[in-house]
C-alpha cells in the first residue's frame, strides 16, 4: 500500500462525502480508492468511514486522525516547496475555474507569459459563471465578480471591474434611444437578463448620477448564466446589457455597441479570488493567486 496516495485518498473522500468524487478529483477509479481506503483500515485497525448506500460519513476515530492527515500532507508540501529548485518553479496540477469573458478575453491570451515563468504548472480551467462546490469538486479555487456570499471562504480582492450600459444599434432602431434608465421600465423596452449563480435570478441595476439613484429591473425576453451568452444576446439586438467595459471595447469600436447614459455610473464590480479555508495554499496555487492580481492590476478593466 502506498501510505502516502492512501492518505491522500482518505483526505480527499473525508472533504467530498463520496467516493465516486474524490475519484474524479484524483483521476483514480473508484475502486481504487475504496481499495487505498480498507487498507488504510486494516493496517490501523480502525473503521475510518461509515458507508451506505446514499453517503459516505467519518467516524470518530477518522475525523481524528483526518485532521492529524492534513496537517501531514501540508508539511510534505511545504518541504517539497522549501527547496530552492521546487521554490523557483512550482510544479502541478492546480484546479481553477474563472468567468467565460474573463478567461477568453483576459486570462488565456496572457497565459504564454504565465507558462514563460512557471513551466512546470498543468491548469485544468473550468470556464463558467456557475456556482462551483469548491470541496466536493477538487478546485483548489475560483474567480468570480460581484460581492462573495459564501463567508466560509478565504477570498482575496484581485481588482474590480468598471460598468457600463450598452445596446447594440440594431435593438435602439427597433426600440428608440432612451435619455434616462427609468425608461427601460418602458413595454417596448427589453433589457438581457443575468442570472448570478448566488442569488438565481436576474437583480436589478443600481445607476447613479450626482445626488440622483435609480434602480433598474427591466423586461427580459432571454436570462442568461454565461457572460460569453450575455454578451451574444446583446448583440443579437435582445436587449440592453450592462457590462464591464473590458467586454465592451471590441465592440464599440466595430460600430456593434453603443453606450448609453454616458453620465449616469455604477458601482464597480469587485473581483475576487477565493479559495476554502482548509486548502492548503501551495506554491503553485500561490504564485497564480499572485498572477492572477498582478494581470488584472495591469489591464485596463
Amino acid at each position: 500500500m502506498d501510505r502516502f496516495n492512501a492518505m491522500q485518498a482518505f483526505a480527499r473522500v473525508v472533504e467530498t462525502g463520496s467516493f465516486t468524487k474524490a475519484a474524479e478529483s484524483l483521476h483514480m477509479n473508484k475502486a481504487s480508492v475504496s481499495q487505498l481506503i480498507q487498507s488504510l483500515e486494516t493496517r490501523l485497525r480502525v473503521k475510518l468511514l461509515n458507508r451506505t448506500t446514499r453517503k459516505v460519513n467519518v467516524t470518530a476515530d477518522g475525523a481524528a486522525y483526518y485532521d492529524r492527515v492534513v496537517k501531514l500532507l501540508e508539511d510534505m508540501d511545504d518541504a517539497e516547496t522549501s527547496l530552492s529548485s521546487a521554490s523557483a518553479l512550482p510544479r502541478g496540477r492546480l484546479r481553477v475555474d474563472v468567468p467565460s469573458p474573463l478567461a477568453r478575453m483576459i486570462l488565456i491570451p496572457a497565459l504564454p507569459a504565465f507558462y514563460a515563468q512557471y513551466p512546470d504548472i498543468q491548469l485544468d480551467m473550468g470556464v463558467s459563471d456557475r456556482k462551483v462546490d469548491l470541496i466536493g469538486e477538487g478546485v483548489d479555487c475560483v474567480v468570480r465578480g460581484g460581492e462573495l456570499t459564501d463567508l466560509s471562504l478565504i477570498a482575496r480582492r484581485v481588482g474590480e471591474l468598471q460598468l457600463g450600459v450598452y445596446a447594440s444599434p440594431s435593438y435602439l432602431e427597433r426600440a428608440g434611444t432612451p435619455s434616462h434608465p427609468k425608461e427601460l421600465a418602458l413595454e417596448h423596452q427589453r433589457i438581457v437578463g443575468f442570472i448570478w449563480a448566488h442569488a438565481g435570478k436576474a437583480p436589478p441595476f443600481a445607476m447613479h448620477r450626482n445626488s440622483e439613484s435609480f434602480k433598474v429591473h427591466g423586461r427580459y425576453v432571454i436570462a442568461v448564466d454565461d457572460g460569453n451568452a450575455y454578451l451574444a444576446a446583446g448583440l443579437a439586438g435582445l436587449g440592453v446589457l450592462w457590462l464591464p467595459h473590458y467586454m465592451a471595447t471590441e465592440h464599440l469600436a466595430r460600430g456593434e455597441l453603443v453606450r448609453l447614459f454616458d453620465d449616469w455610473h455604477l458601482d464597480p464590480m469587485p473581483m475576487y479570488i477565493a479559495y476554502p479555508p482548509n486548502r492548503h495554499v501551495s506554491a503553485k496555487l500561490r504564485v497564480f493567486i499572485d498572477w492572477v492580481a498582478g494581470l488584472m492590476a495591469s489591464t485596463r478593466l
